[in-house]
């Protein structure tokens, strides 16, 4: 068994990330890049935290991550060990019914969950107000400025998600930017998704004449047999909360997926769909924010997180990509009304959002420990 790391990490007090997620995100790299290997022994939870001048509930909180991520496990009177894999490897008979998932949440917002509406109202007046007549005027294709820089600002302090307003094209629902996708991509091309899926997803593909391999789905997410067997070079997935199997793909098999999609020279379409509703204490990596080759297009909608009925999602592209939305889907009129974009943006900069958030996911974590 191998003994405990030796101590080189250090918590940057000027930095504005919090001092958990600093120690979380240099554990979790060491992990990936093999200089902490399986079967490792972390430093104790005491000594971390007097070697990095951190407080024990402060080194708590980072280890506590890095177990909901399935990178480390506590072995009891033990210690905290390394078992993140480069790759986990599942035979065909695996299937989803073979074991519980990692996590399953509850796939719709109940109404002690639901936006209040007073601050949804009170949003709307303060726009109506501010913005007066422009409202009236159309919007910029993608979206207008406002809520795309607001939506970067938001991704990059809450997801670690890095993009500027250009890689950003706001679109009515996932389906529209579903719709925009297979026209920047092609529909010639094969397209891998999860089996089972949100069926209205299988609709949209087969709707524009897309051919789909379904691929079938193990505890961890799609089965390494399936990715490696398939000649899709589009991968729909979504790694947190699958619908309808609740399947969140852990954070080897996350890796995995950008893999595939760098070896094949493909691209990843990453589903977000629910995951700001996640109970854990910090929501799980986007394959956006972890893919160092550009390769995937994240999309997400406000459809749980503040309601159906407003009808906003929005999509993100790799930098490569904007010139083939320009040419390919740059001519499509933005189909969301301003005035909702305005009061979207105001939300995000607001914090409004995010207190709802925030206040779902405490009741979410109550919850879990009550169970």
């Amino acid at each position: 068994m191998e003994t405990a790391v030796q101590m080189k990490y250090k918590v940057d007090p000027d930095k504005a990330e919090f001092a958990y997620l600093q120690l979380y995100e240099q554990l979790r790299d060491d992990i990936v890049h093999h200089v902490l290997t399986p079967g490792m022994r972390l430093p104790s939870k005491r000594l971390m935290a007097e070697e990095t001048g951190l407080s024990i509930i402060t080194v708590e909180h980072a280890y506590g991550i890095l177990m909901e991520e399935g990178y480390i496990e506590s072995r009891q009177r033990s210690g905290f060990y390394v078992v993140y894999q480069d790759q986990d490897t599942f035979t065909v008979a695996e299937t989803v019914s073979s074991r519980k998932p990692l996590l399953q949440m509850e796939s719709h917002v109940d109404g002690s969950e639901q936006f209040p509406f007073s601050v949804y109202a009170r949003t709307l007046r303060r726009v109506i107000s501010v913005y007066g007549d422009r409202l009236m005027a159309g919007s910029e294709p993608q979206g207008c400025l406002e809520l795309r820089q607001a939506l970067a600002d938001y991704l990059a302090r809450s997801r670690g998600l890095s993009c500027t307003p250009e890689q950003i094209v706001i679109g009515a629902g996932s389906g529209y930017c579903e719709t925009i996708l297979i026209q920047m991509l092609g529909a010639g091309k094969i397209y891998g998704v999860e089996n089972p899926c949100f069926e209205r997803t299988r609709k949209i593909y087969r709707a524009h004449g897309v051919r789909l391999d379904l691929l079938k789905l193990g505890p961890d997410g799609i089965l390494s047999s399936e990715l490696e067997r398939t000649p899709a070079r589009v991968l729909h997935v979504t790694p947190y909360n699958s619908y309808p199997s609740g399947i969140t793909a852990t954070a080897a098999k996350r890796q995995e997926y950008i893999r595939w999609a760098a070896e094949r020279e493909a691209y990843i379409i990453e589903d977000d769909y629910d995951s700001e509703f996640s109970s854990l204490q910090k929501p799980e990596d986007t394959l956006f924010a972890m893919d160092p080759d550009q390769r995937v297009l994240y999309v997400n909608t406000f459809t749980e997180t503040i309601s159906p009925g407003i009808r906003t999602g929005y999509f993100v592209m790799p930098v490569p990509l904007i010139e083939d939305y320009v040419k390919k889907a740059g001519f499509y009129s933005c189909p969301v009304p301003l005035h909702q974009q305005l009061v979207l943006a105001e939300l995000l900069n607001s914090g409004d959002f995010e207190r709802h958030l925030n206040k779902v996911r405490r009741q979410r974590r109550s919850a879990r420990k009550n169970r």
